[in-house]
């Protein structure tokens, strides 16, 4: 027997009146910050030059646009040392690999860079049946100039630079479950925790490329697509710990 609150129709129909003014107030409240993140953000040119290694060959960042004037990156967690991606951007990316077409034919290029060698991320994109773009940054500091990636000498200071503050080490600041999931990529944990997640936009116009926006940590969620299901289950996200796998790895560990 359940022991949530059991109500009538009308005291069901008279609380989901009450929640929707909040949600459609939230709804309003996120197309106000779209706008800001648009309109309001300053744009930072970008001179440096980065060299990315793709399915195609060596590549600038003004390549990954691929003829798009915009260009969508997510921040791939795995590292040179990892044998395997990330579980937690593995299941982003089980999202945005279904919509990344959607979003080329609408002028916006979408793929993800990690700093493991190409042949590795060519390897795992197999692996998980993707079809996204996937850069490697290995020989770039691309993730280290956009906070997503960290030396040892950063880790050891007890000092990075994460998510727009100065933190401890991401583990303890952001609640990463680091002990399983670098077990999960074949690292210990300090080397799993030299990469980080997060997504980076970016403007061409006119030949220079501009910075607009990127979102690390929680700023990820809304971009996450199960979350924002799990959010309306009934259950909600129910989490005590890590318990979501790659998704080929529930046919071994189905009940």
């Amino acid at each position: 027997m359940t022991d949530h609150k059991i109500g009538t129709r009308k005291e069901w129909l008279a609380a989901r009146l009450e929640l929707l003014k909040a949600e459609k107030e939230l709804t309003r409240r996120s197309d106000e910050l779209a706008k800001w993140r648009q309109h309001r953000l300053p744009w930072l040119r970008i001179d440096k030059v980065y060299r990315f290694e793709t399915d195609e060959g060596m590549a600038s960042l003004a390549d990954l646009f691929r003829g798009r004037s915009q260009l969508l990156i997510y921040h791939f967690m795995f590292g040179p040392e990892y044998r395997g991606g990330c579980p937690a951007c593995s299941a982003i990316a089980d999202g945005f690999n279904g919509f990344a077409v959607h979003l080329e034919h609408h002028d916006v290029a979408m793929i993800a860079v990690s700093r493991a060698p190409i042949a590795a991320l060519q390897a795992y994109k197999r692996r998980m049946g993707w079809t996204f773009t996937w850069a490697s940054s290995l020989n770039s500091d691309f993730n280290y100039d956009f906070n997503t990636s960290f030396t040892e000498e950063q880790q050891r200071s007890g000092s990075i630079d994460y998510n727009y503050s100065t933190l401890g080490t991401i583990s303890d600041s952001e609640g990463a479950p680091a002990g399983e999931f670098a077990a999960m990529t074949g690292t210990d944990v300090p080397t799993y925790t030299r990469e980080a997640p997060g997504m980076s936009a970016f403007a061409l116009s006119e030949g220079v490329i501009y910075h607009t926006y990127s979102t690390y940590a929680r700023g990820l969620d809304a971009l996450w697509g199960m979350y924002q299901w799990l959010d309306r289950a009934p259950n909600g996200r129910n989490e005590t710990g890590p318990w979501f796998r790659r998704h080929d790895e529930y046919i071994r560990d189905s009940r």
